[in-house]
């Protein structure tokens, strides 16, 4: 008598050896809402950032893009009362966790641009990741360009608040407003006027 195989259990055994083949395959590392900071003509770097969560921990080690002829990855820090930028040899990517890069903070600086970086363009970023064992994984990424003005979560800042003084440096005092002089406004001009 000839053992039977069912076809769900058929299934269940393929799916399994295909899945212990090929899980070195899937991506450790997930990189979420990638974007570029848009510039405009003769500009020569801009700024990309996103989120990077590597499932076994490593450090990204290099970046690089057809964009740009020179990619690093930075850090803001303080020291003392300046804010200073420098590249950094490499990220380090605690397991499990996420690590922003954002503006103020760490970042892929993208120097030497080829070309104007316009919003909704997209551009191609190859990160280099080194894991705990020592293995290198690359990852293409397509970064949106977000335009001049756009704030972190793509829309437009409000120009009334980015030009606004915070509370702790506007001044104690005011000086008095003067009423708008519409006499001096040549006739039929629509300068003053409401």
């Amino acid at each position: 008598m000839k053992p039977r195989i069912h076809h769900r259990t058929l299934q269940r055994w393929v799916a399994a050896t295909l899945l212990a083949a090929f899980a070195p395959a899937f991506a450790q590392v997930v990189v979420q809402d990638a974007w570029v900071r848009g510039t405009v003509a003769q500009q020569r770097a801009s700024g990309a950032f996103m989120r990077i969560t590597s499932a076994k921990g490593g450090k990204l080690v290099a970046v690089s893009s057809p964009v740009a002829g020179v990619a690093e990855v930075h850090e803001m820090a303080m020291e003392g009362n300046t804010m200073r930028m420098r590249a950094i040899a490499a990220l380090e990517l605690p397991a499990g966790k996420t690590v922003e890069l954002k503006s103020g903070g760490y970042h892929v600086m993208l120097m030497d641009l080829k070309r104007r970086l316009d919003g909704g363009d997209t551009v191609p970023l190859t990160l280099v990741i080194e894991g705990n064992d020592g293995k290198r994984e690359t990852i293409e990424v397509k970064a949106k360009v977000r335009a001049l003005g756009a704030d972190a979560h793509g829309g437009m800042k409000h120009l009334s608040a980015a030009l606004a003084p915070s509370a702790r440096s506007a001044p104690a005092w005011r000086p008095a407003r003067r009423p708008a002089r519409t006499a001096r406004c040549p006739p039929g001009s629509r300068v003053g006027r409401r």
